[in-house]
């Protein structure tokens, strides 16, 4: 059987709703053995998991196991069990050039450090608004899901250039300018 992206995405969904309602249950003995149900069922299916992807690396290369990770479902299967091949940091910069690329917003990658990213957009008033920082965490999280905190930040507009000229003292009523300070006239 092979789901769609969408199919999963809902088979997902559906999965952790179920394991809300489980949670919330009145008994709390059936709901201890649910939620070690659910721990055994992840910790079996994770070492499945491992297994087939060391297989991939012997019988094809990192290559193959990279193109693995390229789906998203299995991304996020590879990722649950962290065995994804791409690091973290590799997976957001290439999420954060490929939204600066559709976009046309450069975004800069300033750090990631344990499950926290830190961006710079361009300084207010050059059309980054609250919705644009928005898109660009959700393409972060969609790249690299064990982030929870991506902090975007507005660069500090350029200060403005003033022409030296008229920064030259005028005497009241006369249009030249008046002489540098510390120089006679």
């Amino acid at each position: 059987m092979t789901l769609t992206d969408r199919a999963a995405t809902e088979l997902v969904d559906r999965a952790e709703g179920l394991l809300e309602r489980v949670a919330s249950g009145a008994d709390p003995a059936l709901r201890a053995d649910a939620v070690e149900l659910v721990r055994a069922l992840l910790e079996l299916y994770g070492e499945g998991l491992a297994r087939i992807i060391a297989t991939a690396v012997r019988a094809g290369g990192d290559d193959l196991v990279t193109e693995l990770a390229a789906d998203g479902l299995v991304a996020h299967l590879l990722l649950l069990h962290g065995l994804h091949p791409v690091e973290t940091a590799t997976r957001v910069a290439d999420a954060v050039r490929t939204w600066s690329r559709a976009s046309g917003v450069p975004a800069e990658l300033l750090d990631v450090a344990g499950d926290t990213v830190r961006l710079r957009l361009p300084a207010a008033g050059t059309g980054c608004g609250s919705s644009t920082a928005a898109g660009l965490a959700e393409a972060v999280r969609a790249a690299a899901p064990e982030i929870a905190h991506v902090d975007v930040e507005q660069s500090r507009p350029a200060p403005a250039l003033i022409p030296v000229g008229s920064l030259r003292r005028h005497r009241h009523g006369d249009d030249q300018p008046a002489a540098p300070v510390g120089t006679d006239r």
